[in-house]
């Protein structure tokens, strides 16, 4: 049997490298990762601002910010469908610790966890666990790190 295929009218125009805005979560020295502990969007601002004080510039998030409600894109999603980092400071940010998250970060070197859930699974793998609103924390967190800062 004989078969013949039309040809295809598709042609490809130009094959580029997606880029990624900052830098790629599995390269990452210091991440600050965020999770459903944020009630908004324009949260992540605060979460950032303290990986840029820490000189990280790294945003990670667990699933439901990326995948979920779209606040960050993809590249920043930790986790077992995500990105698997192993960063010397991780800081999980009202970020519970589900399992799929964990997986994708367990690696890492220090671990500091910050929820007001003090039964959170996180907590069970960090090395520093802050219980609290994050709200509250990450604001004096931030200050108090700059302080040291601009006393050297």
């Amino acid at each position: 049997m004989k078969m013949d295929f039309e040809k295809s009218k598709s042609k490809i125009i130009k094959v580029q490298e997606m880029k990624t805005a900052g830098v790629n979560v599995e390269d990452a020295e210091i991440i600050v990762s965020c999770g459903r502990g944020l009630k908004d969007k324009n949260d992540i601002k605060m979460i950032q601002e303290l990986a840029d004080v820490l000189k990280g510039k790294t945003v990670g998030c667990s699933r439901p910010l990326a995948a979920d409600l779209k606040w960050l894109p993809e590249e920043h999603w930790i986790g077992l469908s995500g990105h698997k980092v192993k960063p010397k400071l991780y800081i999980a940010a009202g970020i519970s610790g589900q399992i799929q998250h964990i997986a994708g970060m367990r690696d890492s070197g220090i671990i500091v966890a910050i929820n007001k859930d003090p039964e959170a699974p996180i907590f069970e793998l960090a090395d520093f666990g802050i219980v609290g609103d994050i709200f509250t924390i990450l604001p004096e967190l931030i200050s108090e790190i700059k302080k040291v800062l601009d006393a050297r």
